[in-house]
Formats: C-alpha cells, sequence, structure tokens
C-alpha cells in the first residue's frame, strides 16, 4: 500500500491518518459540506470533497468515494468504523476496482455481520446462546409470536450493522409493533438495510466483549476483554479494559468463542465478538462487529498494541506483531497491563434524555498528564453537523490497577471543558464518583440498563444554554480544485469588507412562551406522528418521533388536549421550534 483512502470522518478518520502516517503510507480524506473544517481533514495528506450533506450522498456513497479513490490515487481503503465499514457490497466493490480492502473479506463480513448467519456460525462451534430467530422477521406479528413461545421480553435488532441501532427491546405484546417499526426506520437510516431479528433478552445484562485480530489465513490473535455495560438506547458511553469481575470460567468461555468464530471464516483484520452476561452468570453470543471499535482505544492502552497498525500490516499481507491464540483448546485473553477506561464525549444533553445537540464547539481544553489519551474529531471552533452522529471525541485514561484507573479519570474529567454544545461530561463526572461503578471488589451494580432503571440523578445535570462565540482576527477557509481541497488563510475584516456575513449565532432553543406550542425537542427530521391530527391526547403521551444524529426520540405532550400537527413528516426542525399545539 502506498495512499490509504479514509472513508470516513470524526476521531476515527484522525485515528486512522495518525496511524498511516507512522506506518508509513499518504493518507486520503474525504469530506460532505458540512465537514469541510474538521480536524480529519488536515489530518490527513489531501483532502478531496463530496459535496452534499445527507450520508446517503457523501459517507454512504460508494460511487463517490471510489471516485475519490480513483482521482486521488489511492490504491487502499480503510472505512474504519460505522458508516460502510461493515458493508460487504463496499468491501467487494473496492477489491473489484483493484484496491486493497483494509479489514475483513467480502465473505466474512457477509457472514459475521448477518446477525442469522452469525448466530448459525456461533452455534456450530459451541458458543453459548440464548433462544433466538431462525432467520429475519419480517412483521411485528412474527416478533409477538416469537414472544409468546419463548417469553418476553425479547429485543428486536438490525440484521445488518451495530452499535446499538436499530435495536429496541419489547416487554410487553403491546409495545412490539411499534418498536419494530422504530427498529426497522433506525436500521434504514444508519446502515440503509431494515431487516431485523430477534431473540430472548437477558434482563439487566452486562455487555462484554472480546476483541481480536485475524492474519486471514485461520490465525487469530485474542487481544483482550472489554466491559461496555454503561449504555443509553443500547448505545454505549463508557468501556473498560479488561472487562472487570468475570469468572475465569466466563472469560475463558468467549475468548474461546471468538477464536473459534472467527478461525472458522478465515478472519482478516480487526474484529470484534460481543456476549452478554445475565445477572445469573449465563453467558450469550451476541454479535460480530466486523470492523474496528470505537472503544478500541481501552484495549490498545492494556495490551501495548496498536490496533490499526495490525490492521495496516494484515492488509499487506505481513504477520501480526502479537501472538496467536492456539488453534484448538481453551483460550486466554494476552495479559493485560494495568487498566483503562473510555468516555465517549457526545454533544448530548443527558438532563434531557440524553438529547443529541448540533451546534459550534467554542471551547475543547483536554486534560493531561500520565496515563490520558485523548481521541478527538472536533477542535475548538469545530462544528457539529446534525447529520451525523453526535460523537466528539474519547477520553481514554490508563492506570496501574482499575482503582488507581478511575481516580485518574476523576481528575481528567474534572480538567476537561467543552462549551458552546451540551455534552455528556457532567455525566461521566458524576458516574466516575458512583458506587455502581467502583463496585465493591466482587462485583459492581452498572448493567445495559442502569442508566433507564436506576440512575437516579440525570435531571441535575440540564446543560446551560450556549453563548455565542467571539469573531477572531483570522478565518480560515478553503476552495476546492478539481474536488481537491486547498486551504487559505484571510483576515476576517477582508471577508466583511467583501460582504461575507460572520456566521450566525445559533438561536436560543428555550421553550415557546405560548402555552399551547409542542416545541421539537431537538433539532432534527419529523419521522412520523404518533397521534393524529386533532386526536385528544394525555400528558406524557408519545405523539411524534424525531430523529437526529442517527438517533430516534420520542415527543411527548407537554400537556393534555387536542393536538394539531404544525409539521409534515420529513420537515427538519431547528431546537424549540413549534412541532405541533395542543389546545
Amino acid at each position: 500500500m502506498k495512499k490509504v483512502l479514509i472513508a470516513n470522518r470524526g476521531e476515527i478518520a484522525v485515528r486512522v491518518a495518525r496511524a498511516c502516517a507512522e506506518y508509513g503510507v499518504a493518507s486520503v480524506a474525504v469530506y460532505a459540506d458540512p465537514d469541510a473544517e474538521a480536524p480529519h481533514v488536515a489530518a490527513a495528506t489531501e483532502a478531496w470533497g463530496l459535496p452534499s450533506t445527507a450520508p446517503a450522498d457523501t459517507y454512504l456513497n460508494i460511487d463517490a468515494l471510489l471516485d475519490v479513490a480513483a482521482r486521488s490515487g489511492a490504491d487502499a481503503v480503510h472505512p474504519g468504523y460505522g458508516f460502510l465499514s461493515e458493508s460487504a457490497e463496499f468491501a467487494a466493490r473496492v477489491i473489484a476496482a483493484g484496491l486493497t480492502w483494509i479489514g475483513p473479506s467480502p465473505g466474512s463480513i457477509a457472514q459475521l455481520g448477518d446477525k442469522v448467519t452469525a448466530r448459525e456460525l456461533a452455534a456450530s462451534v459451541g458458543a453459548p446462546l440464548v433462544a433466538g430467530s431462525d432467520g429475519v422477521v419480517t412483521s411485528a406479528a412474527e416478533v409477538v409470536a416469537f414472544a409468546r413461545e419463548h417469553g418476553l421480553p425479547v429485543a428486536i435488532k438490525a440484521a445488518f450493522g451495530g452499535g446499538g441501532r436499530g435495536m429496541r427491546v419489547a416487554r410487553t405484546e403491546e409495545e412490539i409493533p411499534d418498536l419494530y417499526d422504530a427498529a426497522v426506520r433506525e436500521a434504514v437510516a444508519a446502515f440503509g438495510r431494515g431487516e431485523s431479528v430477534v431473540e430472548q433478552f437477558l434482563e439487566n445484562p452486562r455487555h462484554v466483549e472480546v476483541q481480536v485480530v485475524g492474519d486471514g489465513r485461520g490465525g487469530v490473535a485474542v487481544v483482550g476483554t472489554r466491559d461496555c455495560s454503561v449504555q443509553r438506547r443500547n448505545q454505549k458511553l463508557v468501556e473498560e479494559a479488561p472487562a472487570p469481575f468475570l469468572t475465569d470460567a466466563q472469560r475463558t468461555a468467549m475468548a474461546t468463542a471468538a477464536r473459534d468464530i472467527c478461525a472458522a471464516v478465515g478472519y482478516a483484520g480487526a474484529g470484534t465478538v460481543e456476549f452478554l452476561v445475565g445477572a445469573n452468570g449465563v453467558v450469550s453470543f451476541l454479535e460480530v462487529n466486523t470492523r474496528l471499535q470505537v472503544e478500541h482505544p481501552v484495549t490498545e492502552e492494556t495490551a501495548g498494541v496498536d490496533l490499526v497498525r495490525q490492521q495496516l500490516l494484515v492488509a499487506d499481507g505481513l504477520p501480526l506483531e502479537i501472538p496467536l491464540a492456539p488453534a484448538e483448546g481453551p483460550v486466554e485473553p494476552l495479559p493485560a497491563q494495568g487498566h483503562a477506561f473510555e468516555f465517549r464525549l457526545n454533544a448530548e444533553d443527558p438532563g434531557r434524555g440524553f438529547l443529541p445537540e448540533p451546534g459550534a464547539v467554542t471551547r475543547f481544553d483536554l486534560p493531561g498528564g500520565p496515563g490520558v489519551r485523548v481521541d478527538a474529531g472536533v477542535v475548538a471552533g469545530s462544528s457539529v453537523p446534525g447529520a451525523y452522529d453526535s460523537m466528539l471525541g474519547k477520553l481514554i485514561v490508563w492506570g496501574p490497577d482499575r482503582d488507581a484507573a478511575l481516580r485518574r479519570a476523576r481528575t481528567a474529567l474534572a480538567e476537561l471543558r467543552i462549551e458552546g454544545v451540551p455534552t455528556v461530561v457532567p455525566f461521566h463526572r458524576r458516574l466516575a464518583a458512583d458506587a455502581a461503578l467502583a463496585g465493591d471488589g466482587a462485583s459492581f451494580g452498572v448493567h445495559t440498563r442502569w442508566i433507564e432503571t436506576e440512575c437516579d440523578w440525570l435531571d441535575e445535570l440540564v446543560a446551560p444554554r450556549a453563548e455565542a462565540a467571539p469573531e477572531g482576527g483570522i478565518t480560515r477557509t478553503w476552495i476546492e480544485v478539481d474536488g481537491r481541497r486547498a486551504e487559505l488563510a484571510l483576515p476576517t475584516a477582508l471577508l466583511g469588507g467583501l460582504g461575507v456575513p460572520a456566521p450566525a449565532a445559533a438561536p436560543d432553543a428555550a421553550a415557546p412562551a405560548d402555552p399551547a406550542v409542542l416545541a421539537a425537542p431537538i433539532a432534527g427530521t419529523v419521522v412520523s406522528w404518533k397521534a393524529a391530527d386533532g386526536a385528544e391526547v394525555a400528558e406524557g403521551e408519545v405523539v411524534a418521533v424525531m430523529e437526529a444524529m442517527k438517533m430516534e426520540t420520542p415527543v411527548t405532550a407537554h400537556r393534555a388536549g387536542t393536538l394539531a400537527h404544525g409539521a409534515a413528516a420529513g420537515a427538519y426542525l431547528a431546537a424549540g421550534a413549534e412541532l405541533g399545539r395542543i389546545g
């Protein structure tokens, strides 16, 4: 490989660009219009525009990405995570174009990325499993039938995808139709496909995963375990490595199953095999993520392994720099050195149900010191577009043991300052001091539904409204020449003299004065109305669904009365704008 196209954005694109530089190859960034000033653009050797906003037209547009690869002279493609990273079609087309695909083969992605065939493979190698559907479900009625046979709760999950998107948990039969529809919609928006599967859901489980790297020849390195149980909306907020409070039998069972599943398909590159661990100790295979994970840094810090470098080595046909697991018999992960936590830095307001909120980052002051690492996709002055996910970056903290890592994390979180958009940092500070996370030496109280069912201090964390940033003396901008980006730095006064207006400050999304107005809780798109125009609704009833940053948010009636729709499905609204009225 000589030049790698990074088919992604944000912090993972920065991470891959840095790894390419250290590996000795050039890198090519791509960017949609809202990302023109993003740090990943500057991190790569060169950058090329994808002139649009919607993910389907940019980071999910295979033709556009391959066109940039051809015009830039890239000879390899790294997909990052999310977007097309688990698309067998994308991998196949990259290879068909004569480029090197930095990831598992299209066949491996198809088999492991499909939750139906992955489950069949897991069963064939003896991985622990709960009951699940014998294929995709195509209607809510099929989910109801499964629930009646196997019992509630059940999980409805996107067959093609991961990261918790396109997943809903039903605890009553009555809610299955709405949850099935929501899971399909979210899966289509995030992955371009809406097929779903259903399986028994372990109530209040831990989420534990095994990091692997395959050499593409049947050999698999089992690098380490992670616990990712701190979640909201089935998406992770905090991860740690190694996974604490596992029995030897649980750890060995998961590591062995991960080796066997990946060896069976000749897995190449980094991947993660995920499991749920019930409160009763039951372990069940969940899924395989055929890509690099968001939380890979905690494993890097505790295993002493650069996972992106290992991906590049495998793609170049070179041996891994880490030992492979034995081909048969029980497996243990590589020995962990110390302990690490990762705190995702999302533009979400934890005091308002973790609602995502796009905007401008006006301050981004990072902590430092031994064992502190920040992988960021923004800087002060960056914009956070509403079209993409809400992650700004990740704070990773290492210590010689779990207690030391947690103490160091509290210090780092106290030093961290992000302004301009609401973030989950206040939540992380409170969580790091909570006894549920600290544990008692034998177990800890956090599980995948802890935030929804047991966290009793979220309403104390409502973020204050952002203030507009002052204008500076230099405005950095850019031009495109035949699609390739070139940087310009111009005096702000000069732009003013040319009649170029300064960017407008974000409007205050405070609640409207008219008590009848049903305000949009987020800046986003109206997905659907759940109550008809003119219907009588009760206070707290879900009346609509909105989507922003790839996450659906239910909108509830702020009072009882007669609902009048104020915006059609598909309309985009600013936070605080009038969605409807309840008279």
